[in-house]
C-alpha cells in the first residue's frame, strides 16, 4: 500500500518562511508582507515546531538560516517563483486579453469592420471574438462582455443599449429594375427570404398588408442578418434587415429599401458585462469606445427616427 504523502504545514508560515530566507531578515520580510516583526517570528516558530528542528539562527541584529533551513529554502523559493510566474502570466493576460461573445451580424456588420479604430487607440489590448447565439454565462466562463439581443433586463450584468431592433425590407437594385413598387403589398409578388420570420409579420401588419401568407413559401432560412442581407444582394428576393447593419451596402446603391417604413420590437442590442468587473480598464475601455461609435452612428442615422413604427 502506497505511503500517503506528509501534511503539509500551514501555507501562511511556509510564505513567511520563504520571505525571510530570501531577505535574511525578519524586519525587512515583515515589511514585504505587510506584517509586524512579532507576527514573523511567530510565524516562523510555527513551522519550527512543525519540522521539529529550528531554520533560522537569531543573532542579536539579524538572522542566519542554519542547515535545516539552507536545505528547505531553495525548494521553497523555487515553489514561490513558479507561483509569481504563474499568477503573473494569468494576471497579464487577464488585463491585457479582451473576450468578447457577440452576434454574427453585429460581428461581421458591425463590429469587425471598426475594430481598427479600437485597437489604434488601445495598442496593448488584444481582442478575442467568439460567434454565438447562446447566451453566456460570465460566471461560468472567461468571456469579459457580450453583445446580446433582448430586452436588457439580465440579473447581476450591466446592459448598455447600442441600437433598437428596426427592420425594413431590402432587395437588389436588379430584382426590381424597372418595376414600380407602389405599395407595400407589392413585395408579396416577389420572393421573400426566411419568409418564417415572424418580423416580417410584423412589418407586413405595420405597412396595413393583410394577406401575408408564410406557409405558402419556401420554408427557406438563413440564420443571420448578414446571410440574408448577402442573399439578397445576389438577388434572391427580398431581405428583412436592420439598416444599422447595412449603411454602406444602402449608401452604395447595392441593396434598395422600396419602403421608408421601418418597424421594430421590444428588443433591441445591447452590450453587456457583470457588474462585478464594471472598473476592469479593458472593460472599461471597449465600453468607452463602443458607446462613442454608436453615438457617432445615431447622428449619421437620426433620419431614421421619424420613420418608426411599434411592431
Amino acid at each position: 500500500m502506497p505511503k500517503m504523502p506528509s501534511k503539509l504545514p500551514p501555507m501562511s508560515a511556509v510564505r513567511v518562511f520563504e520571505a525571510a530566507a530570501r531577505h535574511q531578515s525578519f524586519t525587512r520580510a515583515a515589511e514585504e508582507l505587510g506584517m509586524t516583526q512579532a507576527a514573523v517570528s511567530y510565524q516562523i516558530k510555527i513551522l519550527e515546531d512543525r519540522i521539529g528542528a529550528p531554520l533560522f539562527v537569531r543573532l542579536p541584529r539579524q538572522v542566519t538560516l542554519t542547515a535545516k533551513g539552507r536545505q528547505l529554502a531553495p525548494a521553497v523559493t523555487e515553489a514561490f517563483e513558479a507561483l509569481r510566474t504563474a499568477f503573473a502570466g494569468i494576471e497579464a493576460t487577464a488585463q491585457t486579453v479582451l473576450s468578447i461573445s457577440t452576434l454574427t451580424t453585429f460581428a461581421a456588420n458591425w463590429l469587425v469592420p471598426r475594430l481598427g479604430r479600437f485597437q489604434q487607440l488601445h495598442p496593448n489590448i488584444a481582442v478575442q471574438i467568439n460567434i454565438s447565439g447562446q447566451v453566456v454565462d460570465f460566471g461560468q466562463s472567461d468571456f469579459d462582455l457580450g453583445i446580446r439581443s433582448g430586452n436588457g433586463n439580465w440579473p447581476g450584468l450591466e446592459a448598455h443599449l447600442l441600437f433598437p431592433n428596426l427592420f425594413t425590407p431590402v432587395c437588389s437594385p436588379e430584382l426590381i429594375r424597372g418595376i414600380t413598387l407602389k405599395e407595400p403589398s407589392d413585395i408579396l409578388k416577389f420572393p421573400i427570404i426566411s419568409p418564417n420570420d415572424p418580423w416580417w409579420q410584423d412589418w407586413f401588419t405595420a405597412a396595413g398588408v393583410q394577406d401575408f401568407d408564410p406557409s405558402q413559401r419556401p420554408d427557406n432560412y438563413l440564420g443571420a442578418q448578414q446571410f440574408e442581407g448577402m442573399a439578397a444582394m445576389a438577388g434572391q428576393g427580398f431581405a428583412l434587415i436592420n439598416p444599422y447593419f447595412f449603411p454602406a451596402d444602402l449608401a452604395a446603391g447595392r441593396l434598395v429599401q422600396p419602403f421608408d417604413l421601418l418597424a421594430t420590437s421590444e428588443r433591441g442590442y445591447w452590450l453587456v458585462y457583470p457588474k462585478a468587473r464594471r472598473r476592469s480598464p479593458k472593460i472599461e475601455a471597449f465600453r468607452d469606445w463602443v458607446l462613442s461609435e454608436v453615438a457617432g452612428d445615431a447622428e449619421k442615422t437620426s433620419a431614421l427616427s421619424p420613420m418608426e413604427t411599434e411592431a
